[in-house]
Protein backbone atom coordinates (compact mmCIF):
# COMPACT_ATOMS: atom_id res chain seq x y z
CA UNK A 1 0.00 0.00 0.00
CA UNK A 2 1.49 3.18 -1.15
CA UNK A 3 1.91 5.76 2.01
CA UNK A 4 2.30 9.66 1.26
CA UNK A 5 3.07 12.05 3.59
CA UNK A 6 1.56 15.65 2.65
CA UNK A 7 3.40 18.41 4.37
CA UNK A 8 1.18 21.47 4.44
CA UNK A 9 -2.68 21.51 5.34
CA UNK A 10 -3.59 24.67 3.13
CA UNK A 11 -5.84 24.63 0.17
CA UNK A 12 -3.90 22.78 -2.05
CA UNK A 13 -1.97 20.66 0.19
CA UNK A 14 -5.79 19.16 1.27
CA UNK A 15 -7.49 19.22 -2.11
CA UNK A 16 -4.28 16.84 -3.09
CA UNK A 17 -5.01 14.50 0.05
CA UNK A 18 -8.16 14.24 -1.68
CA UNK A 19 -7.32 13.39 -4.76
CA UNK A 20 -4.77 10.27 -3.65
CA UNK A 21 -7.70 9.22 -0.73
CA UNK A 22 -9.70 8.26 -4.16
CA UNK A 23 -7.32 5.23 -4.51
CA UNK A 24 -8.07 2.84 -1.56
CA UNK A 25 -4.90 1.24 -1.52
CA UNK A 26 -3.44 4.67 -1.09
CA UNK A 27 -2.20 5.77 2.77
CA UNK A 28 -2.33 9.10 3.05
CA UNK A 29 -1.62 11.52 6.06
CA UNK A 30 -2.11 15.41 6.17
CA UNK A 31 0.70 17.39 8.46
CA UNK A 32 -0.28 20.69 10.01
CA UNK A 33 2.35 22.86 10.72
CA UNK A 34 -0.01 25.20 13.54
CA UNK A 35 -1.16 22.65 16.29
CA UNK A 36 -3.50 25.43 17.79
CA UNK A 37 -5.14 26.00 14.33
CA UNK A 38 -5.72 22.13 13.38
CA UNK A 39 -7.78 21.50 16.79
CA UNK A 40 -11.36 22.54 14.62
CA UNK A 41 -9.85 20.84 11.25
CA UNK A 42 -9.30 17.55 12.97
CA UNK A 43 -12.04 17.86 15.16
CA UNK A 44 -14.58 18.45 12.31
CA UNK A 45 -12.39 16.41 9.32
CA UNK A 46 -13.01 19.73 7.35
CA UNK A 47 -11.01 22.81 6.37
CA UNK A 48 -13.53 25.17 6.68
CA UNK A 49 -11.28 28.11 6.66
CA UNK A 50 -10.11 27.40 2.50
CA UNK A 51 -12.39 24.43 1.90
CA UNK A 52 -15.78 24.91 3.64
CA UNK A 53 -18.36 21.84 3.21
CA UNK A 54 -15.72 19.50 1.83
CA UNK A 55 -15.35 16.19 4.21
CA UNK A 56 -11.99 15.01 4.62
CA UNK A 57 -12.83 10.80 4.72
CA UNK A 58 -11.47 8.58 7.48
CA UNK A 59 -8.75 7.38 4.95
CA UNK A 60 -6.82 10.48 5.36
CA UNK A 61 -5.00 10.80 9.19
CA UNK A 62 -4.98 13.90 10.19
CA UNK A 63 -1.78 14.82 12.33
CA UNK A 64 0.50 17.69 13.93
CA UNK A 65 3.04 15.08 14.63
CA UNK A 66 5.68 15.06 12.30
CA UNK A 67 7.93 12.03 13.50
CA UNK A 68 4.73 10.06 12.71
CA UNK A 69 3.90 10.93 9.55
CA UNK A 70 7.15 11.15 8.43
CA UNK A 71 8.73 7.98 9.72
CA UNK A 72 8.21 5.39 6.53
CA UNK A 73 6.46 7.01 3.49
CA UNK A 74 6.90 6.16 0.05
CA UNK A 75 6.63 9.63 -1.06
CA UNK A 76 6.54 13.22 0.73
CA UNK A 77 4.35 16.20 -0.75
CA UNK A 78 5.70 19.66 0.00
CA UNK A 79 2.70 22.02 0.70
CA UNK A 80 4.58 24.75 2.06
CA UNK A 81 4.57 28.86 0.59
CA UNK A 82 7.97 29.67 -0.55
CA UNK A 83 8.13 32.25 1.93
CA UNK A 84 7.92 29.57 4.73
CA UNK A 85 9.30 26.78 2.41
CA UNK A 86 12.66 26.53 4.58
CA UNK A 87 12.08 27.45 7.65
CA UNK A 88 9.76 24.29 8.01
CA UNK A 89 11.92 21.77 5.78
CA UNK A 90 14.16 22.75 8.55
CA UNK A 91 11.91 21.89 11.50
CA UNK A 92 10.89 18.56 10.52
CA UNK A 93 14.56 17.89 8.90
CA UNK A 94 15.34 15.52 11.54
CA UNK A 95 12.53 13.14 11.08
CA UNK A 96 13.05 12.83 7.46
CA UNK A 97 14.66 9.23 6.13
CA UNK A 98 17.49 9.63 3.55
CA UNK A 99 16.49 8.84 0.25
CA UNK A 100 13.15 9.23 0.10
CA UNK A 101 11.57 11.12 -2.61
CA UNK A 102 10.03 14.50 -2.50
CA UNK A 103 6.94 16.10 -5.25
CA UNK A 104 6.90 19.62 -4.54
CA UNK A 105 3.62 21.52 -5.52
CA UNK A 106 4.70 25.02 -3.98
CA UNK A 107 4.86 27.13 -7.02
CA UNK A 108 7.57 30.84 -6.01
CA UNK A 109 11.19 31.77 -5.27
CA UNK A 110 12.64 32.22 -2.45
CA UNK A 111 13.70 35.67 -1.92
CA UNK A 112 17.28 35.51 -0.40
CA UNK A 113 18.56 32.93 -2.89
CA UNK A 114 16.50 32.84 -5.73
CA UNK A 115 16.38 29.22 -5.11
CA UNK A 116 13.13 26.98 -6.48
CA UNK A 117 11.27 24.97 -4.17
CA UNK A 118 12.93 21.56 -5.09
CA UNK A 119 16.60 23.37 -4.65
CA UNK A 120 15.70 24.44 -1.63
CA UNK A 121 14.06 20.77 -0.49
CA UNK A 122 17.44 19.32 -1.28
CA UNK A 123 19.44 21.67 0.03
CA UNK A 124 17.93 21.69 3.64
CA UNK A 125 17.13 17.77 2.98
CA UNK A 126 20.45 16.75 1.26
CA UNK A 127 20.22 15.17 -2.23
CA UNK A 128 17.43 12.77 -3.26
CA UNK A 129 14.80 12.40 -6.29
CA UNK A 130 12.88 15.43 -6.40
CA UNK A 131 9.72 16.13 -8.87
CA UNK A 132 7.70 19.27 -8.58
CA UNK A 133 3.66 19.17 -9.80
CA UNK A 134 2.09 22.17 -11.75
CA UNK A 135 -0.28 23.66 -13.69
CA UNK A 136 -3.83 25.09 -14.01
CA UNK A 137 -4.93 23.84 -10.61
CA UNK A 138 -7.36 26.05 -8.27
CA UNK A 139 -7.79 23.69 -5.08
CA UNK A 140 -11.94 24.45 -4.71
CA UNK A 141 -11.82 23.24 -8.11
CA UNK A 142 -10.05 20.13 -7.38
CA UNK A 143 -11.14 19.44 -3.84
CA UNK A 144 -14.66 19.35 -5.51
CA UNK A 145 -13.61 16.71 -8.34
CA UNK A 146 -14.08 19.17 -11.34
CA UNK A 147 -12.07 18.20 -14.53
CA UNK A 148 -8.02 18.99 -13.92
CA UNK A 149 -4.96 18.38 -15.85
CA UNK A 150 -1.13 18.91 -14.53
CA UNK A 151 2.08 17.84 -15.36
CA UNK A 152 4.56 15.88 -13.50
CA UNK A 153 8.24 17.08 -14.22
CA UNK A 154 11.17 15.30 -12.50
CA UNK A 155 14.87 14.64 -14.04
CA UNK A 156 14.11 11.25 -13.39
CA UNK A 157 11.53 9.96 -15.35
CA UNK A 158 10.75 6.84 -13.54
CA UNK A 159 9.61 9.21 -10.21
CA UNK A 160 7.50 11.22 -12.61
CA UNK A 161 5.62 8.39 -13.95
CA UNK A 162 5.30 6.81 -10.61
CA UNK A 163 3.81 10.44 -9.51
CA UNK A 164 1.43 9.74 -12.80
CA UNK A 165 0.11 6.61 -11.62
CA UNK A 166 -0.88 7.40 -8.68
CA UNK A 167 -2.10 10.71 -9.15
CA UNK A 168 -4.24 10.00 -12.29
CA UNK A 169 -7.69 9.76 -11.65
CA UNK A 170 -11.24 10.09 -13.17
CA UNK A 171 -10.72 13.63 -13.30
CA UNK A 172 -7.26 14.31 -12.38
CA UNK A 173 -4.80 13.83 -15.49
CA UNK A 174 -1.35 13.59 -15.19
CA UNK A 175 1.29 14.53 -17.85
CA UNK A 176 5.07 13.95 -17.22
CA UNK A 177 8.03 16.11 -18.17
CA UNK A 178 11.83 16.28 -17.88
CA UNK A 179 12.04 19.68 -17.50
CA UNK A 180 11.94 20.80 -13.73
CA UNK A 181 13.24 24.18 -13.99
CA UNK A 182 11.00 25.43 -17.13
CA UNK A 183 7.57 23.77 -14.91
CA UNK A 184 8.94 25.59 -11.46
CA UNK A 185 9.93 28.86 -13.31
CA UNK A 186 6.60 28.88 -15.13
CA UNK A 187 5.04 28.18 -12.02
CA UNK A 188 6.21 30.97 -10.19
CA UNK A 189 6.96 33.71 -13.09
CA UNK A 190 2.91 33.32 -14.03
CA UNK A 191 1.85 34.66 -10.15
CA UNK A 192 3.34 37.98 -11.49
CA UNK A 193 1.62 38.64 -14.61
CA UNK A 194 -1.70 37.31 -12.56
CA UNK A 195 -1.17 40.21 -10.44
CA UNK A 196 -0.69 42.74 -14.22
CA UNK A 197 -4.03 40.84 -15.16
CA UNK A 198 -5.89 41.60 -11.53
CA UNK A 199 -4.83 45.36 -12.16
CA UNK A 200 -6.09 45.54 -15.93
CA UNK A 201 -9.50 44.11 -13.85
CA UNK A 202 -9.26 46.69 -11.28
CA UNK A 203 -9.02 49.57 -13.68
CA UNK A 204 -11.46 48.33 -15.62
CA UNK A 205 -9.95 47.59 -19.47
CA UNK A 206 -11.27 45.08 -21.73
CA UNK A 207 -10.46 42.26 -23.21
CA UNK A 208 -8.07 43.51 -25.92
CA UNK A 209 -5.67 44.68 -22.97
CA UNK A 210 -5.93 41.40 -20.74
CA UNK A 211 -5.37 39.36 -24.17
CA UNK A 212 -2.69 41.86 -24.77
CA UNK A 213 -0.80 41.45 -21.42
CA UNK A 214 -1.42 37.41 -21.18
CA UNK A 215 0.19 37.00 -25.01
CA UNK A 216 3.41 39.20 -23.74
CA UNK A 217 3.37 37.98 -20.81
CA UNK A 218 4.31 34.75 -21.72
CA UNK A 219 6.80 35.49 -23.95
CA UNK A 220 8.33 37.32 -21.20
CA UNK A 221 8.01 34.20 -18.99
CA UNK A 222 9.34 31.65 -21.47
CA UNK A 223 12.56 34.80 -22.44
CA UNK A 224 13.43 34.10 -18.72
CA UNK A 225 12.94 30.62 -17.67
CA UNK A 226 14.93 29.73 -21.17
CA UNK A 227 17.94 31.99 -20.16
CA UNK A 228 18.09 29.90 -17.10
CA UNK A 229 18.24 26.51 -18.74
CA UNK A 230 14.27 25.95 -19.03
CA UNK A 231 12.60 24.66 -21.98
CA UNK A 232 10.99 27.33 -24.26
CA UNK A 233 8.28 24.29 -25.34
CA UNK A 234 7.59 24.23 -21.56
CA UNK A 235 5.74 27.54 -21.44
CA UNK A 236 3.31 26.66 -24.20
CA UNK A 237 2.33 23.69 -22.38
CA UNK A 238 0.15 23.37 -18.57
CA UNK A 239 2.93 24.47 -16.57
CA UNK A 240 3.02 28.05 -18.52
CA UNK A 241 0.15 29.00 -20.83
CA UNK A 242 -2.57 26.76 -18.94
CA UNK A 243 -1.64 27.94 -15.84
CA UNK A 244 -1.09 31.57 -16.87
CA UNK A 245 -4.71 31.33 -17.97
CA UNK A 246 -6.46 30.10 -14.86
CA UNK A 247 -4.04 32.48 -12.88
CA UNK A 248 -5.27 35.69 -15.03
CA UNK A 249 -8.68 34.76 -14.97
CA UNK A 250 -10.33 32.81 -12.04
CA UNK A 251 -12.00 34.38 -9.23
CA UNK A 252 -10.28 32.36 -7.38
CA UNK A 253 -6.68 33.39 -8.03
CA UNK A 254 -5.03 34.95 -5.40
CA UNK A 255 -2.84 37.19 -7.38
CA UNK A 256 -5.33 38.37 -9.73
CA UNK A 257 -7.24 39.71 -6.84
CA UNK A 258 -4.45 41.39 -5.07
CA UNK A 259 -3.78 42.71 -8.87
CA UNK A 260 -7.47 44.11 -8.64
CA UNK A 261 -7.50 45.23 -5.45
CA UNK A 262 -4.67 47.36 -6.49
CA UNK A 263 -5.97 48.84 -9.40
CA UNK A 264 -9.13 50.15 -7.52
CA UNK A 265 -7.20 52.14 -5.22
CA UNK A 266 -6.33 49.59 -2.37
CA UNK A 267 -3.03 49.85 -0.79
CA UNK A 268 -0.70 46.96 -0.58
CA UNK A 269 -0.50 47.34 3.03
CA UNK A 270 -4.54 47.19 3.16
CA UNK A 271 -4.46 44.17 0.50
CA UNK A 272 -1.98 41.91 2.42
CA UNK A 273 -3.65 42.46 5.99
CA UNK A 274 -7.08 40.86 5.03
CA UNK A 275 -5.53 37.72 2.98
CA UNK A 276 -5.98 34.76 4.52
CA UNK A 277 -3.65 32.94 1.83
CA UNK A 278 -0.25 33.86 0.43
CA UNK A 279 0.10 35.37 -2.75
CA UNK A 280 3.16 33.91 -4.09
CA UNK A 281 3.52 36.89 -6.84
CA UNK A 282 3.73 39.91 -4.09
CA UNK A 283 7.51 38.16 -3.34
CA UNK A 284 8.63 37.20 -6.50
CA UNK A 285 8.21 39.83 -8.04
CA UNK A 286 10.82 41.31 -6.33
CA UNK A 287 12.91 38.44 -6.68
CA UNK A 288 12.01 38.08 -10.67
CA UNK A 289 12.62 42.09 -11.03
CA UNK A 290 16.29 41.80 -9.33
CA UNK A 291 17.64 38.80 -10.95
CA UNK A 292 16.34 39.90 -14.22
CA UNK A 293 18.04 43.36 -13.88
CA UNK A 294 21.09 41.77 -13.05
CA UNK A 295 21.29 39.44 -16.01
CA UNK A 296 20.31 42.28 -18.63
CA UNK A 297 16.79 40.40 -19.62
CA UNK A 298 14.18 42.65 -20.43
CA UNK A 299 11.31 42.06 -18.30
CA UNK A 300 9.02 44.94 -19.03
CA UNK A 301 6.28 43.85 -17.24
CA UNK A 302 7.06 42.81 -14.35
CA UNK A 303 8.96 45.94 -13.97
CA UNK A 304 6.14 47.82 -14.08
CA UNK A 305 4.30 45.63 -11.26
CA UNK A 306 7.57 45.82 -9.13
CA UNK A 307 7.12 49.55 -9.14
CA UNK A 308 3.71 49.09 -8.04
CA UNK A 309 4.05 47.00 -5.46
CA UNK A 310 7.47 48.31 -3.94
CA UNK A 311 7.98 51.78 -5.61
CA UNK A 312 4.31 53.05 -4.95
CA UNK A 313 3.74 53.60 -8.87
CA UNK A 314 -0.25 54.40 -9.46
CA UNK A 315 -1.52 50.82 -11.32
CA UNK A 316 -3.13 53.77 -13.88
CA UNK A 317 0.33 54.87 -14.76
CA UNK A 318 2.12 51.73 -15.95
CA UNK A 319 -0.22 51.68 -18.96
CA UNK A 320 1.34 54.31 -20.83
CA UNK A 321 4.98 53.28 -20.14
CA UNK A 322 3.86 49.86 -21.31
CA UNK A 323 2.20 50.63 -24.35
CA UNK A 324 4.83 54.04 -25.52
CA UNK A 325 7.75 51.81 -25.30
CA UNK A 326 9.88 51.90 -28.40
CA UNK A 327 8.32 49.89 -31.23
CA UNK A 328 9.94 46.33 -31.70
CA UNK A 329 8.86 42.97 -33.74
CA UNK A 330 6.72 40.77 -31.90
CA UNK A 331 9.45 38.13 -32.12
CA UNK A 332 11.71 39.96 -30.21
Amino acid sequence: MPSFTILGAGAWGTAIGLVLAQKPEHEVALWSARPEKAVEFHARRENTRLLPGIPIPEQITLTVDAASCLAHPDLIVVAVPTAYLRMVLEGVARHVPPDVPVLSLVKGLELSTFQRPTQIIQDVWGPRPVAVLSGPSHAEEAAHGMPTSLVAASEDLGLARWIQERFSAERFRVYTNLDVVGVELAGALKNVIGIAAGMCDGLGFGDNAKAALLTRGLAEMARFGVALGGEQQTFWGLAGMGDLITTCFSRHGRNRAVGERLGRGESMAAILATMDMVAEGVNTARSLHDRAAQMGIPMPITTEVFRVLYEGKAPRDIVGDLMLRKPKSERA
